[in-house]
C-alpha cells in the first residue's frame, strides 16, 4: 500500500501527525492519545498498515 493511502485513511479517523523523526514520523489519534510510528517507505507492507490502524484503534483499511 502506498504510504500516502495510509496517512490519508489515518487523517480521515482522527489521528494527527504528532512530530517527525530522522526515519518515522509519529502519529497519535486524538481521542484516546495512542501514537505509532509511520517509516518514511514509499510502499508499506498491507500486514504492517493493519497494525498500525490496530496500535491507534481505528478501522483497518480494507
Amino acid at each position: 500500500m502506498k504510504r500516502s493511502a495510509l496517512i490519508k485513511h489515518l487523517e480521515k479517523n482522527g489521528c494527527q501527525l504528532l512530530r517527525e523523526g530522522a526515519n518515522h514520523a509519529i502519529y497519535q489519534n486524538s481521542l484516546n492519545l495512542k501514537q505509532t510510528a509511520v517509516g518514511r517507505h514509499q510502499e508499506l507492507d498491507n500486514l504492517l498498515c493493519k497494525k498500525i490502524c490496530k496500535q491507534l484503534e481505528i478501522p483497518s483499511i480494507s
